[in-house]
């Protein structure tokens, strides 16, 4: 299935105690898929707090959208590791479930791997992999430049794209300059997906889409019409409640977001803190302003 347009990466819902909440999980998916009309899922993201999941529960994650969604979009699955080997092992054991792709990050541990391992990383995973992959690119002090991610697209068989995170809008316009016709390349920069979309990405995965999936896949729908009134206006409504999410604690701020609306998410898993007041009166602030309904 193509991959494009509004892709959410999915928040994973936890009860009290940490455990998997399938049932809301699958409650979810169906919202994102027959309410708001979203084009694709992604499972086990940062959003989805994916580093906290054992790879048992990234399965069951994984394939309980799946499950829901019964075709009607695809599903990427995120790997967030800190090895080669681990990403190989987690690989192989989604290798037979029917997803779309992998969304994979660099290394997040402290110690940067060169440009050339680097390449080596992601170039020994999709060898190995069953599913393509997709470059995650995150993480601070392993992030790839425009040039090694224009490489890897290019050199790299089964390396389909990249999602360009971190919140800087000039990399990616650098990145879709040079690469746009090397790969997808998805906008995670959350403040400013309306420029991402005119600039051309093929799409997005990033929190926001998350918390207003309507407003999203309308933002999506207007810049392809180049109705930019009107995506202008959707931006403006978009821009405070990503002001209000994003924090150190950000799947936590979705998840009270979520559940505002009344689309229960659960809790964070520990160490992460839950919204604090402040951030819950911001939160709900935005969504009113926007015109989101709440339960």
């Amino acid at each position: 299935m193509k991959i494009h347009g509004i892709v959410p990466p999915m928040a994973t819902p936890f009860t009290p105690d940490g455990s998997l909440d399938e049932a809301a999980l699958r409650a979810e998916v169906r919202y994102l898929i027959e309410d708001a009309g979203v084009h694709g899922l992604a499972v086990g993201g940062s959003t989805g707090e994916g580093q906290t999941l054992s790879t048992e529960e990234l399965r069951t994650v994984v394939g309980s959208a799946l499950e829901v969604a019964a075709g009607r979009v695809p599903i990427i699955a995120g790997i967030i590791v800190d090895s080669t080997r681990q990403a190989v092992e987690k690989a192989r054991a989604l290798a037979d479930l029917d997803v779309t792709a992998l969304q994979v990050t660099p290394v997040h541990y402290l110690f940067r791997p060169t440009d050339e391992m680097m390449f080596r990383h992601f170039a020994t995973l999709a060898e190995e992999a069953a599913h393509p992959v997709m470059i995650y690119n995150v993480v601070p002090w392993t992030y790839c430049s425009p040039a090694l991610l224009d490489r890897m697209m290019r050199e790299i068989d089964g390396l389909i794209g990249v999602k360009q995170s971190a919140g800087d809008l000039k990399l990616l316009a650098d990145l879709l300059m040079t690469s746009a016709d090397a790969g997808l390349i998805m906008s995670a920069v959350d403040a400013l997906l309306y420029p991402s979309f005119s600039l051309g990405a093929h799409g997005a995965i990033a929190a926001i889409l998350s918390t207003a999936p309507e407003l999203c896949v309308a933002l999506w729908d207007q810049v392809r019409a180049d109705d930019h009134e009107s995506a202008l206006s959707t931006h403006l409504k978009l821009l405070p409640i990503w002001n209000a999410i994003m924090d150190d604690n950000l799947p936590a701020n979705v998840k009270t977001a979520l559940a505002m609306q009344g689309r229960p998410a659960g809790c964070a898993r520990m160490p992460m803190p839950g919204s604090s007041p402040e951030q819950r009166d911001a939160i709900r602030s935005a969504l009113i302003a926007a015109g989101i309904p709440l339960a």
